[in-house]
């Protein structure tokens, strides 16, 4: 599979993950989201993905289902911080979904 931001072909698995994780960018996080079935993102899925990124970069892995709503209760509140709140805005969820979209590593046992 493949994704061509600016002239430029990205490389991305079967299932759609970023295979170089120094190629992600907005552009390409657009349109792994239409790929996705998200359509536009809007600043509230922004906060996800930028939230999720931000945890990857600081502890080298990606942060669990459970721990990165804690994360977002912090950041953002009790109403943005569910699961189920999540799934509204990425049908499958923080790990297939939005990390997938924040261009992280697909974690083992993800399909």
């Amino acid at each position: 599979m493949e994704a061509i931001v600016d002239g430029k072909t990205i490389k991305l698995s079967e299932a759609g993950w970023l295979e170089n994780l120094d190629e992600w960018s907005e552009e390409l996080a657009k349109q792994i989201a239409v790929n996705e079935k998200i359509g536009e993102l809007t600043q509230e899925h922004w906060d996800i993905i930028n939230t999720a990124r931000d945890y990857f970069l600081e502890n080298g892995s990606v942060c669990e289902p459970r721990k990165f709503s804690k994360i977002l209760k912090d950041k953002y509140g009790k109403d943005r911080s569910s699961q189920k709140y999540i799934y509204s805005l990425f049908p499958t969820g923080l790990i297939k979904c939005a990390n997938k979209i924040a261009g992280l590593p697909r974690p083992k046992g993800c399909s």
